[in-house]
């Protein structure tokens, strides 16, 4: 295991407007998207956090963390997408446009007797898929949730509790997609899954659509403290749809002048770095057990939709060690005095873990450089989860689980 971080420039960069488009995450697709959440009862924006006293220690001009671990009372941001999808589809077997179907009239007995049972099947290590069985509950519908091997006990409970059947089975991600896929198809269950396939897009891009709510309430608040745009987004990846809708909404808004976007993946699951690094343009697949803490950065398969926007408008993927992580998880646990603290498990914490790297060791003097972060950088990251293993959050953070001393 290699226990450095590797990073490489994007030498398929294009010009906006020359690359693929990203109308299907441009402000009116992404507007419609969070007009629906506004209508979900639990529905506020998540905060974002100015770590100011961080950024000062580093030499940027700001860190701005949005802090998804407030998100509808799950601890995480996927909901935004489980739920967005479903009520698209809903929306598409009713015959009706999304924005006709508010939470109140899709939870009505009126829609339910319309729609008859349905259930939504879905692969996770955890937050998606208590996002899909949250949504399924809240709209009266049933839902199946697979996780792969090594997931956390403490997290299919939580799926359970809200009314899921889940279970963990003894495949890694991108196999229990395929075996859940299967089973979907023998039992007439609706698969939500953010990976695409051919064939398998539609839901897939409504997900990366849902996901855009957190981008927009992120550029308001920033736009409230004076700053008009990010100068930086360091955003972690999976299977990169988190990753691909936050760069095409900020992309299609920006255009040329866009943020300069950073693309952070697990060591053990780098699809999209090793995509980059080949420089074809096509995207690479990794195997194996991906054994990496961060959970829900263990995908090896790109989601084409996503990776077509990042191989087009991002400027540096990295691969990450799971000692980067750790590390985030303390320095936001544990802030300079001033500013606010923010808990965050190992994926959603990976990001600030190496923003400190990259500015405080001279060994990545090239890649500060490459991406111009200086004193003028406002950074915007995001805190996709909060402590959804409250085990390994204590292990890592109290116990000192990866310790990044003399890296």
């Amino acid at each position: 295991m290699n226990d450095r971080i590797q990073w490489t420039k994007n030498s398929m960069a294009k010009e906006f407007g020359t690359g693929v488009s990203t109308k299907l995450f441009d402000k009116m697709a992404i507007d419609k998207a969070i007009n629906f959440h506004r209508t979900f009862p639990d529905y506020q924006p998540t905060p974002l956090r100015q770590l100011s006293k961080l950024a000062n220690n580093l030499g940027v001009g700001g860190i701005y963390v949005k802090d998804e671990s407030y998100r509808f009372g799950l601890n995480a941001f996927k909901a935004l997408g489980g739920s967005y999808a479903i009520g698209r589809y809903l929306a598409q077997r009713l015959n009706k446009d999304i924005s006709q179907l508010p939470f109140e009239v899709l939870t009505s007995p009126e829609v339910k007797e319309l729609l008859g049972d349905i259930t939504f099947a879905t692969t996770t290590d955890g937050n998606h898929g208590r996002g899909i069985a949250w949504t399924a509950r809240q709209l009266r519908q049933k839902s199946v949730v697979y996780m792969p091997k090594g997931s956390s006990q403490y997290r299919l409970e939580r799926i359970r509790s809200e009314g899921a059947f889940a279970e963990i089975t003894d495949m890694n991600y991108d196999d229990a997609v395929r075996m859940t896929a299967e089973e979907a198809q023998k039992h007439g269950w609706v698969v939500v899954q953010d990976t695409a396939w051919e064939g398998y897009e539609e839901i897939p891009t409504w997900i990366m659509q849902g996901y855009g709510t957190m981008s927009a309430e992120s550029l308001e608040q920033l736009n409230t403290l004076g700053i008009e745009k990010p100068t930086h987004i360091f955003v972690q990846a999976g299977v990169g749809a988190l990753a691909g809708s936050v760069q095409g909404y900020f992309a299609s808004l920006f255009k040329e002048d866009r943020p300069k976007t950073v693309i952070v993946e697990a060591d053990q699951a780098d699809c999209l770095y090793k995509s980059a690094l080949a420089a074809d343009g096509k995207p690479r697949v990794v195997g194996g057990e991906m054994a990496t803490v961060m959970a829900g950065l263990a995908c090896g398969e790109p989601n084409p939709i996503g990776w077509n926007i990042l191989r087009d408008y991002s400027d540096m993927f990295v691969s990450s060690p799971d000692w980067v992580a750790a590390k985030g998880m303390r320095v936001l646990a544990n802030p300079l005095l001033g500013d606010p603290k923010v808990i965050s498990g190992e994926s959603g914490a990976v990001t600030t873990g190496l923003i400190s790297v990259l500015m405080m060791d001279n060994s990545f003097k090239e890649a500060r450089e490459a991406l111009q972060l200086d004193e003028n950088s406002h950074i915007l990251v995001f805190n996709t989860e909060g402590n959804t293993d409250p085990y390994k959050y204590r292990s890592i953070v109290w116990d000192g689980e990866l310790p990044s001393a003399g890296r």
